[in-house]
């Protein structure tokens, strides 16, 4: 299958591989390594797939973190509509100090990564210990860490994770578009039927897609008033239900007078996919760590694998689908 190419962009921060320390470089040698999506390698670390400047960020965020009962930490793997997620619990939780229907609502200049920050892809990224100290309760944080990889402070605290998970077709493809984006030119794999491949091995970025997402399944089960488990197709088929539920998760549960006023339709408008995507900082402005913000806004739809799996993709991504979550409870929509 052909498929058309971007012009790459100079990578992001966290995936240059310059200016490593000699205990990253120490480490990788002695770590298992895979051809990259984006990289001529990835490294297998703690169970799960990264870059070596992500590497280093990880270990420094694992180490200096020091979670908060009252943190908030949105948790999606990489393309599961993360930013989405971003956007909705920010207008959310900051309803009562940021109006939904003011002209000066953040969202309306600022792209949601930078109003709710990766943990490991940008303030740790360099491996330097970030300030906190302007952030208010409750912090709005992110990551695509696994569960078992998360700090220990957050896995002992009393913090709040809400985790989002989008089907693997439809993962499967925005990454495989994300990746041509952002990967340096002659380096990186371009073939979907390669990336495919690697898929389905497991091997991309913060993979196996199935450990990232059963891992947090349980965990939900386990612990249902510190993880919220949400379903993306879900979240696009009743997305009302889904923001009064996530209201009700966080403790900030929405009023009968906001309800008759309109808030919950008002978050869900400012935060859609056409609102965002149209923004002025969402078309022509960058992210701190270097990606266009324009790249976060592709399609967002459910079912756009129809416009890329052959019928022998289809077979084989299913097959790994239905052994890996067999007996799980997890059942995808495709649509």
């Amino acid at each position: 299958m052909t498929t058309s190419h971007t012009s790459p962009q100079i990578p992001p921060k966290y995936l240059r591989e310059d200016e490593l320390n000699e205990e990253c470089k120490k480490l990788l040698l002695t770590l298992p390594k895979e051809r990259g999506w984006l990289f001529s390698h990835i490294y297998n670390y703690q169970g799960f797939w990264i870059a070596p400047r992500q590497l280093q960020a990880v270990r420094a965020c694992q180490q200096q973190f020091l979670a908060q009962d009252s943190d908030i930490i949105l948790v999606t793997f990489p393309k599961s509509g993360t930013t989405w997620l971003k956007a909705l619990v920010f207008a959310l939780v900051n309803r009562m100090n940021y109006p939904i229907s003011g002209k000066n609502h953040p969202l309306l200049f600022k792209n949601p990564h930078d109003l709710v920050p990766f943990l490991e892809l940008k303030l740790y990224v360099d491996g330097q210990l970030p300030d906190f100290s302007s952030y208010t309760s409750p912090r709005l944080l992110s990551t695509h860490l696994t569960y078992g990889s998360l700090p220990k402070s957050v896995q002992d605290s009393q913090n709040k994770l809400v985790y989002l998970c989008r089907n693997p077709r439809d993962t499967f493809i925005s990454l495989f578009h994300f990746a041509n984006i952002l990967k340096i030119e002659n380096m990186g794999i371009s073939s979907i039927e390669e990336m495919l491949d690697l898929f389905c091995k497991g091997v991309s970025f913060y993979g196996p897609f199935w450990n990232h997402v059963l891992d947090y399944w349980k965990e939900s089960m386990e612990k249902p008033k510190k993880v919220l488990f949400l379903m993306y197709e879900e979240m696009k088929e009743q997305p009302e239900i889904q923001l009064k539920r996530l209201a009700e998760f966080l403790e900030c549960p929405f009023s009968i007078e906001e309800e008759n006023c309109g808030v919950v339709d008002e978050i869900l408008r400012i935060c859609s996919f056409e609102n965002l995507s149209n923004l002025e900082v969402n078309k022509n402005e960058n992210l701190s760590t270097g990606e266009k913000n324009k790249a976060f806004f592709r399609r967002g739809e459910v079912g756009d694998w129809k416009n890329y799996f052959t019928t022998e993709m289809v077979e084989k991504l299913n097959h790994i689908i239905e052994q890996k979550f067999q007996g799980s409870g997890i059942r995808f929509l495709y649509i």
